[in-house]
């Protein structure tokens, strides 16, 4: 379509490092689509803010399409920016405005925890699995969904893992904290225990967090410590962007279901079997 803008949503941090980042995460993305325009604004913390965005955006003409880069639905997600969506269509009647589904958990962000998990694990020189523990670091939401986001993505590294205790912690809003999973792990005699930022970007919180593992390092000189990195600039972080995009914007488009990456299904297509075969052996005792 001509005249598109593909407009980029960052959260935005008080840490010029974590908005510099977003920034080249984007430059990089236009050298991966050179035929698309793509601009970046911020939720907060940043000189061009949401509403901005879209004013630069629209003023072209033709089509927004906005694309939060965000991995948990909360408020930011599900109101204020569909807030100044309404506002901008008011402003812009004859601009198309496009709001695409933000990144979510799904199984190309559980690749990217399974890859710094290895690469963590590696860092400890690959211990006994069933003596260490793993902490799934959220940032932490009043959204419950959000909160479940971080779950859900603990309970899938769990299943694909032979670790027996992959727990949940968030930096703030919500519990537990780090400390308090971090000390039940040790009083399960972990030995050594990852933890795992479930963060996109570099930002203060990040740097907390660096501060709490140092803290806990000293607190606990007979566990070792491995802190993995963030997301940051992962293949499967542009592949995601780039599926909402087709998604909300192509009308022939099919949506990727929750479904699409179960072994269920997949053992389905290798055999040959219809989607009848799709059904879970819990769906199947129910019937029988």
């Amino acid at each position: 379509m001509k005249n598109e803008t593909i407009l980029l949503v960052g959260h935005g941090s008080r840490e010029k490092s974590g908005n510099q980042e977003i920034e080249f995460f984007a430059e990089q993305w236009r050298g991966r689509q050179p035929q698309w325009i793509i601009e970046v604004c911020f939720i907060e913390f940043a000189e061009i803010l949401v509403e901005e965005g879209l004013s630069k955006a629209a003023r072209r003409g033709g089509r927004v399409v906005v694309v939060p880069l965000i991995l948990n639905a909360a408020g930011h997600v599900k109101m204020e920016i569909p807030e100044h969506l309404e506002q901008a269509r008011l402003r812009y009647p004859a601009v198309e405005f496009v709001y695409c589904p933000h990144l979510g958990a799904n199984t190309k962000i559980l690749a990217i925890l399974k890859r710094n998990l290895a690469h963590a694990l590696a860092q400890l020189d690959m211990p006994d699995p069933h003596n260490t523990g793993i902490v799934l670091l959220g940032r932490g939401s009043s959204d419950r969904v959000a909160n479940g986001e971080v779950a859900k993505m603990a309970r899938w590294l769990y299943e694909e893992g032979v670790h027996p205790w992959v727990d949940i912690a968030f930096t703030g809003i919500t519990y537990p904290r780090l400390e308090s999973v971090i000390q039940r792990q040790v009083k399960l005699e972990a030995r050594q225990i990852v933890v795992l930022p479930f963060y996109l970007f570099t930002g203060t919180l990040i740097e907390r967090i660096r501060r709490q593992v140092n803290a806990l390092e000293v607190q606990y000189p007979q566990v070792r410590f491995a802190l993995s990195s963030y997301f940051g600039f992962e293949e499967e972080i542009y592949v995601l962007l780039e599926q909402r995009i087709r998604e909300a914007t192509d009308p022939t488009a099919q949506r990727m279901m929750e479904c699409d990456g179960c072994k269920y299904r997949e053992f389905s297509a290798d055999h040959g079997q219809g989607s009848h075969a799709h059904d879970h052996p819990s769906a199947v005792a129910s019937v029988q």
